[in-house]
């Protein structure tokens, strides 16, 4: 099985500048490992054809088929991008909730890179005061370079959102070569022997 990158946007729109730098970030990482000889394929998860399966979780505490997919690609992955939109000078309720129904350790020692797109720069200390304390506490691994896109960013021709994109990925590639993420073992995986389990009840 190939390695993989999670690129997961917290985007609401279609089209969504949140969806549209995680892709940037995730094609920039892609190129970064394969010349460091470690090819992977990217995987994107977009949160927003989650958001009914996230509040039935939320309230059952079941996750749906989607959402176990999701998960066991993140728990899979040699590293993971985030990208969400600042909504009141922080990440998005979606993009929170989808971390606050995921396993605990999934996280844990996984090299993550933080992104983040909102209408002007003055929001981009979200990185820093938001997000950062979030992965510290779910123990990830987190790149030494992040990238906050502000909306006039996109029509700047002067290609500095494109070299802020290439330097956190080659820092997040260098991260990935060197820790990556292993997969987390799933307890339920295999045949289990009902039969056993209640002998030793």
């Amino acid at each position: 099985m190939s390695d993989t990158v999670v690129v997961i946007t917290a985007g609401v729109g279609t089209p969504s500048s949140s969806q549209l730098l995680g892709a940037q970030l995730g094609n920039a990482t892609q190129r970064v490992l394969a010349a460091a000889g470690r090819p992977v394929e990217q995987v994107t998860i977009e949160l927003r054809t989650l958001a009914s399966d996230l509040a039935h979780q939320l309230t059952t505490h079941v996750p749906s088929p989607a959402l176990t997919k999701a998960y066991g690609a993140i728990g899979r992955a040699v590293g993971v991008i985030v990208v969400t939109p600042v909504f009141n000078a922080s990440y998005s309720g979606l993009f929170k909730l989808f971390f606050d129904l995921m396993d605990e350790g999934v996280m844990a020692g996984r090299p993550v890179l933080l992104a983040a797109t909102g209408g002007t720069a003055r929001h981009s200390l979200v990185i820093d005061t938001a997000m950062l304390p979030l992965f510290h506490y779910l123990k990830a691994a987190i790149a030494p370079v992040g990238v906050f896109a502000a909306t006039g960013d996109w029509g700047d021709s002067s290609g500095q959102l494109s070299a802020r994109v290439e330097s956190a990925a080659r820092a997040f590639g260098q991260l990935v070569v060197e820790h990556p993420g292993t997969p987390v073992e799933d307890e339920f995986a295999g045949d289990i022997d009902f039969e056993n389990l209640l002998r030793g009840a």
